[in-house]
């Protein structure tokens, strides 16, 4: 599939829940669920500021849409996010059985940045979502939102520097 306006609209979602994940001192991702008629479902940001780091917000969206959505609604639903699934989120979205994932930063943008700016890198490998959830329809990255994503990034990888 390729990206439509209205993808990009729900990616810009995203991005302003990333940027408020940053301003409350969490790592910047954000992400949405978006029922097949364009209804927005769920929305959250990051949140492993906590301590938890589990706290990624498309591990939220698969817990939220396991207890509250039919398979026939997860499966035609799309989850959007700032920045693409890590494995832990890539895998609770298939066992979940959720459907299409548009994301506009992929794992390998975000950690050739990390290397650009000598910051430490994940805990896991960075596997693309295909690699641990092959039967997932994705899209992403999209070019529009780097620069944007890039900067918040930085901003993450300085503040935690200081």
């Amino acid at each position: 599939m390729s990206i439509t306006t209205t993808d990009v609209e729900h990616l810009r979602r995203c991005v302003d829940l990333a940027r408020a994940a940053l301003d409350a001192g969490d790592e910047p991702f954000g992400s949405t669920l978006v029922a097949a008629d364009g209804t927005e479902l769920f929305a959250d940001r990051n949140r492993v500021s906590g301590g938890d780091a589990t706290q990624h917000p498309e591990f939220a969206i698969a817990r939220w849409a396991a207890t509250n959505l039919s398979p026939a609604q997860r499966a035609s639903s799309t989850v959007y996010t700032s920045g693409e699934h890590c494995p832990m989120c890539s895998a609770a979205h298939a066992w979940v059985g959720l459907g299409r994932i548009v994301y506009a930063a992929s794992g390998a943008q975000l950690g050739a940045w990390l290397v650009e700016w000598d910051a430490e890198p994940a805990p896991v490998a960075t596997l693309s979502i295909q690699q641990v959830a092959p039967g997932v329809t994705v899209d992403g990255p999209v070019d529009e939102f780097t620069e944007t994503l890039r900067d918040l990034h930085h901003a993450r990888v300085s503040r935690d520097a200081d």
